[in-house]
């Protein structure tokens, strides 16, 4: 009885065992099947630079003797000349300037009319954050040959992001009726000056009106192209529109001493615009004159500024005294399928005062901002001429400067 009962209990446990075999598991939850990820668009590459000009840098003796006592006699510490400025220059990404006497280490420092200036201008000026030297106006010629080949020793003994331009190895033009091509072209004008600056490339070129009746000298390693050259300017001016995204020209024009702009400087800034200049840079008058925009022939805006005036001199005219820098935004934009384009936009020019005191001492320059009144109302210049002043400066610029693009 007691087997037939375990049997019996054995018999409904197996089945029930199976009965739980039997029931289904359960199924696993679906997993959904991701998106498939979108491949963005390429999108353009924007480049910024920021550009500063600064005019003519005019080395008379009173500035490097003054230089040279602050070396304590040996040598020459042009720094005091500049401090007040070092902040100002930081900020951009290039800093150009027209150097208006030659420099060396082998000339002998000399005076108008024949300048010559100490080495040690030009690494001041690289300290401060100088880059690209013009070195193309009516005193390039003032030692001759030997200040030529002096000058460019000097300069291509600088670190080698340093860039001049303005002196060529062959400006002669060429017989017209002689076959040419782009490689010989290149060729011919080894010396137009490149600079690349975060991709941007960049060209520079410089011409001068006369070179003071100095004849060009017979013997000269390298010589100035004038800006009656007309042919040999929009050869250069082409060939560099091709070979950069931007071009820049100097031109050493005008008539000393006056706010006007001539009608020959109009004209050449509009030539030189529809040859490809983006921007033009004028000096020699060592006074302000008015900048604007121009078009050129194919649509591009260019930017010129017909005087920069002064940067620092010991010249003794009121308004020798007031200067500009212009700077403006250079912008790149590379394109996916491998094109861009290039533009300038927000032209600015800073005024700054070459200021010294009594008998051309401690002569030194300011940001017109940073000028207090009376310093103005100090200044050596004032010797001769009472009506300078902080009024005076600003009538200068307002009544010669297009106000648009002054920062006052």
């Amino acid at each position: 009885m007691r087997l037939r009962a375990r049997l019996a209990a054995l018999t409904l446990a197996l089945g029930l065992l199976a009965g739980c075999a039997s029931i289904p598991a359960a199924a696993p939850a679906a997993t959904a099947t991701p998106e498939p990820t979108a491949t963005p668009e390429p999108q353009p590459v924007v480049t910024e630079l920021r550009f500063s000009a600064t005019g003519d840098n005019l080395i008379h003796s009173s500035i490097y003797k003054q230089a040279n006592r602050r070396a304590g006699g040996n040598g020459y510490d042009f720094g005091y000349c500049y401090q007040n400025m070092l902040d100002f220059y930081q900020q951009f990404d290039i800093n150009w300037i027209n150097q208006e006497t030659l420099i060396s280490d082998t000339l002998e420092p000399s005076d108008y009319p024949a300048f010559s200036t100490p080495g040690e201008m030009g690494h001041t000026l690289y300290d401060i954050g100088f880059r690209v030297f013009s070195m193309s106006n009516n005193h390039t010629y003032d030692r001759g040959a030997a200040g030529i080949a002096a000058t460019r020793a000097y300069w291509a003994a600088m670190p080698d992001d340093v860039v001049t331009c303005g002196l060529y190895t062959d400006a002669e033009h060429h017989p017209a009726d002689q076959p040419r091509s782009y490689d010989t072209e290149i060729a011919e004008y080894p010396e137009i000056a490149y600079q690349e600056v975060n991709g941007v490339r960049i060209a520079y070129l410089a011409y001068t009106e006369h070179t003071n009746g100095i004849p060009t000298p017979s013997s000269a390693e390298a010589t100035v192209i004038y800006t009656s050259q007309t042919d040999v300017m929009e050869r250069q001016i082409r060939l560099a529109r091709q070979q950069a995204d931007l071009v820049v020209v100097s031109d050493h024009w005008g008539v000393e001493d006056s706010h006007l702009v001539t009608d020959a400087q109009r004209a050449l800034a509009q030539q030189q615009v529809d040859w490809g200049a983006d921007v033009i840079l004028g000096t020699h008058p060592h006074v302000v004159q008015d900048a604007q925009w121009l078009t050129s022939a194919d649509g591009r805006q260019a930017f010129v500024a017909y005087s920069l005036g002064n940067f620092i001199s010991a010249q003794s005219q009121p308004d020798e005294m007031v200067g500009l820098i212009l700077n403006l935004q250079i912008e790149k934009v590379d394109y996916p399928d491998g094109t861009s384009q290039t533009a300038i936009h927000s032209p600015v020019l800073h005024p700054v005062i070459n200021h010294y005191d009594s008998g051309y001492s401690n002569i030194r320059v300011y940001l017109l901002k940073d000028y207090p009144d009376e310093l103005a109302n100090s200044h050596g210049v004032r010797a001769r001429h009472p009506e300078f002043g902080p009024e005076y400066i600003r009538k200068v610029l307002t009544q010669y400067v297009n106000e648009e693009f002054l920062d006052l």
